[in-house]
């Protein structure tokens, strides 16, 4: 199936609408300041996402989103010196189906989903079966902040701080049984505030998995926030995965259930269309989608469409914290 790339509908941002940089040092500032005592208060402004008005501008609603304290990551590959997206960028170009197959679909339209109340269930392999309530599921680790890159496999880029902990916090605490080799994790499939559901390009709900030493690796991020803010709607909220050296559909948004499973789980794109997305779909510069070269990439918000590519960085640049997990393997086989 075709995935679309061009950008209609999708203006990029005058300099004056990208956050300065010394107001966004100054915010993560006040969230290192608050992180110690201010969890609760996070907490607290979640309800406030449900009170955006339909015909709110984008830049009011994400103005009006509550900050979610967390202290800068210290682990090794979770941050990067390199330019962060804009804000603007980084909530009006989205994938995410369910509200659309254009990149613009999604900030326009995402003001339906209802994200609270929200619980996730936890079932199968697993010591702890049961349905957590969110407020629950985000008291489990640390909140951090993590600056990771994004890599679609369209061939465009992001560098996005992103704010959770390390999934193995999750998984550790619900205790899977030595069975589970693979965890599967199934999204909010609602046709009444999510209209692309509607489409019928993929098999809903949408169904993601990740084997048990990559959800175990501590890059792999439950992710409940962004640029120092609650997760906006259009990019997962309340709660998604960001697994920041596999492409951006291996990270699940608005995750409704995690699955415990013994068999590798036959996951949505694997499913539409399994010639062209694998399983692992690690970012691999010399493994080229079957319509198009994975060997550079576009960094969105620098420069058009024209200027010069990035090449593409084995593992999204990950690969001395991640290669290990693959050694050995038949990468081009294991796509």
């Amino acid at each position: 199936m075709l995935i679309r790339t061009h950008q209609d509908g999708f203006i990029h941002p005058l300099s004056s609408d990208i956050t300065p940089p010394d107001a966004y040092a100054t915010r993560r500032q006040l969230l290192r300041q608050w992180s110690a005592g201010a969890a609760a208060a996070g907490l607290a402004g979640w309800s406030q996402r449900e009170a955006f008005a339909q015909g709110t501008s984008a830049a009011s609603k994400l103005a009006a989103l509550p900050a979610l304290p967390a202290t800068q990551s210290s682990l090794q590959g979770a941050m990067t010196v390199e330019k962060l997206t804009s804000l603007r960028d980084a909530t009006t170009y989205n994938n995410y189906y369910e509200f659309g197959t254009e990149k613009s679909y999604p900030a326009l339209q995402a003001h339906t989903l209802k994200t609270s109340p929200w619980s996730i269930e936890v079932e199968g392999l697993v010591k702890k079966p049961t349905r957590f309530n969110l407020e629950d599921v985000m008291k489990w680790g640390a909140m951090q902040e993590r600056i990771y890159r994004l890599r679609c496999v369209e061939g465009w880029s992001m560098v996005i701080p992103w704010i959770g902990y390390s999934l193995s916090d999750l998984i550790k605490h619900v205790e899977p049984l030595p069975s589970a080799k693979y965890v599967e994790f199934v999204t909010q499939a609602d046709p009444q505030t999510m209209p692309g559901i509607r489409g019928g390009y993929l098999d809903w709900p949408y169904t993601e998995g990740l084997r048990m030493d990559e959800a175990m690796h501590p890059l792999t991020l439950l992710t409940f926030g962004m640029y120092g803010e609650v997760l906006p709607k259009q990019n997962g909220a309340p709660v998604r995965l960001v697994v920041p050296w596999k492409y951006g559909f291996k990270s699940g948004k608005s995750i409704v259930k995690i699955r415990f499973v013994e068999k590798q789980p036959v996951v949505s794109w694997a499913k539409a269309a399994p010639q062209e997305y694998g399983f692992y779909s690690n970012v691999n510069p010399s493994v080229d989608h079957p319509r198009w070269s994975q060997a550079s990439e576009r960094r969105i918000g620098e420069g058009g469409l024209l200027d010069k590519k990035r090449k593409t960085q084995m593992f999204n640049g990950y690969e001395a914290q991640v290669g290990s997990l693959y050694a050995g393997m038949d990468l081009v086989k294991n796509f």
